[in-house]
């Protein structure tokens, strides 16, 4: 297995190259790494998961609201399946605390009946309506004037970090090249070979697979096709310190727009509450910042939502970038003629449908000239670190601390980040390159203070890498370690 930073690029040709390390691309990586296929993920980044897919709602999806008939909503129902029982056996952590879609007017209300039906025809049978009464049962925090709801039970809020993380470490496990800092900046021709150019030299594939995210479209023009031009389309988010967990029991959803889902209050797997995002369309796909304009508008409609919201602690705001397109839908296309697919367009349900979209790829594949076929080996998933606070960390359980007392040394003691936890992480198969790759590995740093009192500890370690840590028991054995 093979992971890289810095250097040049190995000589031989590929099999298959996947563009974007993103929550997609690394499924489709981890499809690959199935079959006997000399396969490559690159991304531009120092690791994976660094574009959208960390910084989307982190809700796993049912697809009841998908447009009926569309590629996404039947990817998305099938997905949602293969990644909650992906999530039980890695173990991702997923709580399924189910959603209510609030009418606030009496058109928001009429509207109801209409997405109950829809959900119908995508295949949903448990949504149910809820009138005023039964809104506040469910929600007795819910700001004054709410009419009715539609309940969806099978919402789910899921890890990103974790999940993207996940697929990566089974491709590479299993024999994928993962090459980082590896941005491509030209794209051409060698006889039977694409020939890319990027910024660590030069690289050979016969298939080429583009799940590029925000660029999926500036590859695809390498590659001399116009189908669709992204639009980056921004979402600021504020996030609530976890003392606000309990005033809030669902994922409460506005009724959809023709923008997006609308600005929702969410917890979060970590412990946290999540109010967002917005929906700037934007020329810069690198506009990650937050603005005054867009977090008074979020807190606007976060006092109608959930007043009492209002008065708790900000941890931190953020902001991701969705890759909007021309069409409601996903824009997943083979060109067999080039033995090149585009997989773009892919929104914030890409998370819920990543492992469909994989598993879609791969007949695609097929009409490129190189048919897969069944997978002819099946890689033990790796078992991933909890991040969540549903289920029992690493300081909380004290066999893991009698065989290796790193794992009772706290390091960041807002989110009770153990010194064990970050070795694990520094020794993992895809190390993180970078504090913020730490913080995504064991939520160091990403809690009240910000790493305020912890900073320079967690950058120490990071700098020292895990020989700084005394080796306790091997990671497999304790917290399943990377």
């Amino acid at each position: 297995m093979t992971v890289s930073t810095t250097g040049p690029l190995p000589g031989p040709p590929y099999d298959v190259v996947v563009i974007g390390a993103g929550v997609v691309g690394s499924a489709i990586a981890r499809e690959l790494a199935r079959r006997p296929l000399r396969t490559a993920l690159l991304d531009a980044s120092d690791d994976v998961g660094n574009g959208t897919s960390k910084a989307n709602t982190a809700i796993l999806h049912t697809g009841f609201d998908a447009v009926p008939g569309s590629l996404e909503a039947r990817l998305v129902q099938e997905g949602r399946h293969l990644l909650a029982a992906y999530a039980a056996e890695t173990g991702i952590p997923v709580e399924p605390l189910g959603a209510l879609l609030v009418a606030w007017d009496r058109e928001q209300l009429h509207a109801l009946p209409t997405l109950a039906a829809k959900a119908e025809r995508n295949g949903y049978h448990e949504a149910r309506l809820l009138d005023a009464a039964g809104v506040y049962r469910a929600e007795p925090r819910l700001g004054p004037g709410a009419l009715g709801a539609l309940h969806v039970p099978g919402e789910s809020i899921i890890c990103p970090w974790t999940t993207t993380l996940a697929y990566a470490t089974e491709a590479v496990r299993a024999g994928v090249d993962l090459h980082l800092n590896c941005r491509v900046r030209a794209a051409g021709t060698d006889g039977p070979h694409h020939e890319l150019t990027t910024s660590r030299g030069a690289v050979r594939t016969r298939h080429l697979i583009n799940a590029a995210g925000l660029y999926a479209d500036e590859i695809d023009r390498l590659l001399g096709h116009t189908d669709f031009t992204v639009t980056p389309r921004r979402g600021q988010l504020i996030v609530f310190d976890k003392f606000a967990r309990g005033l809030v029991r669902h994922i409460l959803l506005p009724v959809p727009t023709a923008l997006g889902k609308g600005v929702l209050v969410s917890p979060t797997v970590y412990g946290n509450v999540m109010l967002g995002p917005t929906a700037e369309d934007l020329h810069d796909k690198r506009a990650t910042g937050s603005t005054a304009e867009g977090l008074a508008f979020l807190r606007e409609h976060g006092a109608r939502i959930l007043p009492e919201l209002l008065d708790e602690e900000v941890t931190t705001v953020y902001a991701g970038l969705r890759s909007a397109t021309e069409q409601d839908d996903y824009r997943i296309r083979a060109h067999p003629g080039e033995r090149y697919i585009t997989v773009g367009g892919i929104r914030s349900t890409g998370l819920t449908a990543s492992m469909a979209i994989a598993a879609h790829v791969m007949e695609l594949l097929a009409e490129t000239g190189c048919d897969p076929g069944p997978p002819l080996r099946d890689p033990a998933p790796p078992r991933m670190p909890n991040l969540g606070e549903a289920f029992p960390r690493p300081w909380q359980r004290a066999e893991l601390i009698a065989a290796d007392p790193e794992y009772g040394t706290l390091v960041c003691h807002c989110e009770r980040v153990s010194r064990g936890e970050i070795r694990d992480a520094l020794s993992s198969t895809i190390p993180p390159g970078s504090p913020d790759g730490l913080r995504r590995r064991t939520r160091a740093r990403a809690g009240r203070c910000q790493g305020f009192y912890c900073g320079a500890e967690v950058g120490a370690l990071l700098a020292g890498g895990a020989a700084g840590i005394p080796p306790g028991r091997r990671p497999e054995e304790t917290v399943g370690g990377l």
